[in-house]
């Protein structure tokens, strides 16, 4: 239980930093540069509720991933209040985009479209491949699309809060498990080392 904590912790200060860039320098080029906050989560095995929904279909680790969450949401607003102590430049920037956020179908959906983006990733990058989280992430910020714990930490830099990060939380869950279930649970899994395989042949 306490590595558990520990990790989720983890996750939520690398994805922190992340979201302290974007809304210090803004899109585009925060948005990239919000990448390596994912990256680092998967190259030091941290634990980010939206990077563990669609596998929750295959590991069945249910109860984890409510500790997951109440971890990343409690740690990420405590982050990001901590960043707005330390450069109150970025308050204005996330008071902002706070009150943008609504109770709406269109705010939902988006949570649901960033969810099937970080499956996609992290799947990626169990599979060998960094190229799901340095597309998928720009991908999902530029698009508007909202992320529940990227969504907490501006909260705590605009040193509020917003229910609606539990609405984002559930459409990030939903996206994330609808992919999983409609790919399988190891229909990419079997896809790509085959490639490699048939790739090895060739050259020999």
């Amino acid at each position: 239980m306490k590595e558990l904590i520990k990790r989720a912790v983890l996750a939520s200060i690398l994805i922190g930093l992340g979201d302290f860039v974007l809304l210090k320098v803004g899109a585009p080029l925060g948005a990239f540069l919000f990448a390596l906050g994912l990256y680092g989560v998967c190259l030091l095995g941290a634990n980010l509720f939206t990077g563990k929904c669609g596998f929750v279909i295959e590991d069945k680790k249910w109860r984890e991933l409510g500790i997951i969450l109440m971890t990343n949401l409690v740690a990420g607003w405590l982050i990001g209040w901590i960043f707005s102590l330390a450069d109150p430049a970025i308050h204005e920037a996330a008071v902002v985009k706070f009150m943008s956020w609504d109770f709406s179908l269109g705010f939902f959906l988006r949570s649901v479209f960033c969810g099937m983006i970080m499956y996609i990733a992290v799947k990626c990058y169990k599979l060998g491949s960094i190229w799901g989280i340095f597309i998928g992430v720009p991908l999902f910020i530029l698009a508007g699309f909202q992320h529940s714990i990227a969504n907490v930490i501006t909260a705590g830099v605009a040193v509020d809060w917003s229910w609606t990060i539990l609405l984002c939380a559930l459409g990030n869950f939903v996206g994330s498990v609808v992919i999983a279930w409609l790919a399988g649970a190891n229909s990419i899994a079997t896809t790509i080392p085959q490639n490699k395989q048939k790739a090895k042949k060739a050259k020999n």
